[in-house]
Formats: structure tokens, C-alpha cells, sequence
């Protein structure tokens, strides 16, 4: 699950469907109650009509996908769905890959085409909603601490239950010892910072070995960007708090005027050590997330294992890219991401991943693929 700006992993919206949870309560037939002897007559406005299930040709953009990719996401992660119409056409997807090989671009359009509808998900305003992006990070550290490398990452705390309220960062970077045991690695502050947004990252320590530290626990406390406060103080121009000018502030600044600025967000990530395997790391799912195919959504709208389709353009912040439009999985989650038309990309591991993905702000406009039963 997205760590710091989400809580996972990402580990880091609110999903896609409360526009899709199936109706179908049935209801005892009454007889029709009178009018009233008084008051006014009741209103005849027409009540807003579901939205529509169309095929997936309309979708914007979707004729020029790359079908073959979106496939390869969707077998990858559509077990992680329990809806039994899901898993019939998740089955579908294995014995195409079993039979099909290798499966072409046009049975991979004719998979999608002819075993789903899509329907629009939908604010409640009707505007867009936010598209923004996490990355894997990769990050020096050492075994023991420095004047550099100063900050600890820390081990989930004993007896810690999920929920449970710590204290806010400041606190805890005050009195590490009193929260946790010792640490686990030391790494520097902006550094730590990012990865603890990201939920989980990739270590290299001084004798050149890798680990990967993946999310353990938190200390329940809200997470709050500080990218908007930066701005507001002049730290840095209103469009240029990507991701890169944050944390190029924060190294500028290292000492205890950035931890006085990362103290303004008081969630905090603790973390376990694991072997790099060399793939990229799982999500709230279980599952490992596909680079640029995966999203972090909100559990209590969407389900994991969704296929989404997402559009989204008009970025504004200084090196964004233009648009972000495809077939993507919901296989995460974040505690920043909530609403009907939220997401979080999965950008991939490393810094290109990452410069990537501190450019992301785009408007956004989600479609669930509604599997046919």
C-alpha cells in the first residue's frame, strides 16, 4: 500500500465506484401513498439517469493503445478480483495466454471488446477529477549514521496495530528511541522523506549490496503535502513544486530548516528490510505493481483487480507531460487518494520514474471496464 501520500505502498483518489456498486435491493411493492391535504406538490425534477455502459470503442484514444500491453497488465493483475463476472473473464485472459501464443495485438482488442462495457465514473460536480503519480524510489544509505546520511529509518514499533495514533514526525525525528528500536539503516533526511511519500523504496548501502524497504507501519496520523505551503511561502514559484524542485529544496535546505518544512506533514512510515529481487515492488493487492500500468485508487469506491480506463491532460507543473491516456489496474492504495475520479500512477522504479512522476497533476477522467458475466 502506498505509503506517504497514499499509505501504502504505496504503497501513495477515491475511486471508481460508487457509480458502480450494483443496485439491486429488492423492495416490498406498497400502495401509493396519498397526496398530503396540504402543502406543496411534490417535485416533478427528473431524477439523473445512470450513467451509460458503452463499449470500450468509445473510449477516447482507445483505438490507438497499445491493446498487447494492456492485456499483459490486465492477466497480471485481474486475480486479484473477487467479483465472480471479474473472474470469469479472468480466466478468459489465461486461456487466451495459454492457447494464443504469442497473443496478438488484435485478440488482445477483440479480449477487451467483446467481454466488457465501460461506464464513466463521475464527481459529484461533474469535473474532472485529480490524476497524480508515485514512483519506486532508489536511494543511497548506510549502515551506520553521518553527518550526511543522519536520518534513521526505523522498524515498525512494538505492538503496533494498525490504526494505532503515534506521534506526529517531529516528535518521533525528536525521540526516535522512544518509538522504535534500532534503526534499520541511515539514510539523508530528503531522501527518507520522499521515500516514506512513496511507501517503499531500494537501498543501496556502502559495500554496493541492495534491500528493499517496503511499508511496515504508521503512526495513523494524516498525511499533508507540502507543496502548497512551499509555494504559499515563496519557498518555491506556484508552478514549480514538482517533485524534483521539492526534494532539490529540501538537500539545499538540509538541516533544521527542511525538517521544519517536512514536519509541516506529520504522517510517518516505518519500514521493513527485504532482498531486491529486481522487480518493482507489490501493492495494498499483493500484487507487484506494472510500471505506468497501475493505479492507486480509493477501497472504498473501487476493487482491486478493476481494469480503469484513464484520460488525462493539462498538466501544469514546469516538465509535466502532456497527457496520460490508457488501459491501467487497480492494484493499490493511498490515504491522499480519495474521490470518485482519483488515481495515483505507477511510474516504475529509479530516477527517470521519479522525475516523471513529481510532474504529474493532471486533470483526470476514469472509466471502469465492467466485465460481462
Amino acid at each position: 500500500m502506498r505509503g506517504g501520500a497514499s499509505g501504502r505502498s504505496s504503497l501513495r483518489a477515491a475511486a471508481w465506484g460508487l457509480i458502480l456498486l450494483a443496485a439491486g435491493c429488492a423492495t416490498t411493492p406498497a400502495t401509493a401513498p396519498t397526496r398530503p391535504a396540504a402543502g406543496p406538490p411534490p417535485s416533478t425534477a427528473p431524477v439523473p439517469a445512470a450513467p451509460a455502459a458503452r463499449s470500450p470503442t468509445t473510449l477516447p484514444g482507445w483505438s490507438g493503445e497499445d491493446h498487447l500491453a494492456a492485456f499483459e497488465a490486465y492477466a497480471t493483475g485481474c486475480t486479484a478480483s473477487r467479483e465472480p463476472a471479474a473472474r470469469v473473464q479472468c480466466a478468459r485472459a489465461m486461456q487466451i495466454k495459454q492457447t494464443s501464443k504469442p497473443v496478438t495485438q488484435a485478440a488482445a482488442r477483440a479480449f477487451f471488446e467483446t467481454g466488457f462495457t465501460v461506464v464513466e465514473a463521475e464527481t459529484a460536480d461533474g469535473r474532472p477529477g485529480l490524476l497524480t503519480s508515485y514512483f519506486a524510489p532508489e536511494y543511497s544509505a548506510r549502515s551506520t549514521p553521518s553527518a550526511e546520511f543522519d536520518a534513521p529509518v526505523l522498524a515498525r514499533p512494538a505492538g503496533w496495530t494498525r490504526g494505532q495514533t503515534l506521534p506526529g514526525r517531529s516528535e518521533i525525528e525528536a525521540n526516535p528511541q522512544a518509538v522504535s528500536g534500532a534503526p534499520l539503516a541511515w539514510m539523508r533526511a530528503e531522501d527518507l522523506f520522499f521515500m516514506q511519500i512513496q511507501g517503499s523504496g531500494y537501498l543501496t548501502l556502502e559495500d554496493g549490496s541492495r534491500v528493499r524497504a517496503a511499508y511496515a507501519a504508521d503512526n495513523g496520523q494524516p498525511f499533508t503535502g507540502i507543496a502548497r505551503p512551499m509555494a504559499e511561502q515563496g519557498l518555491l514559484p506556484r508552478n514549480g513544486t514538482s517533485g524534483d524542485a521539492i526534494r532539490a529544496w529540501l538537500a539545499a535546505h538540509r538541516g533544521p530548516e527542511a525538517r521544519a518544512v517536512m514536519a509541516l506533514n506529520p504522517r510517518y512510515i516505518f519500514f521493513k528490510l527485504d532482498p531486491d529481487d529486481g522487480g518493482d515492488p507489490a501493492g495494498a493487492a499483493g500484487i507487484p505493481l506494472p510500471a505506468r500500468r497501475a493505479i492507486a485508487v480509493d477501497p472504498a469506491s473501487w476493487r482491486y483487480g478493476d481494469p480503469v480506463w484513464i484520460s488525462a491532460d493539462g498538466g501544469n507543473l514546469t516538465g509535466a507531460r502532456g497527457s496520460y491516456q490508457g488501459l491501467v489496474m487497480a492494484l493499490d492504495t493511498g490515504s491522499a487518494i480519495r474521490g470518485p475520479v482519483r488515481a495515483d500512477l505507477y511510474m516504475g522504479r529509479g530516477e527517470a520514474a521519479g522525475a516523471e512522476a513529481g510532474a504529474v497533476r493532471h486533470p483526470l477522467r476514469m472509466w471502469r471496464l465492467v466485465p460481462k458475466g
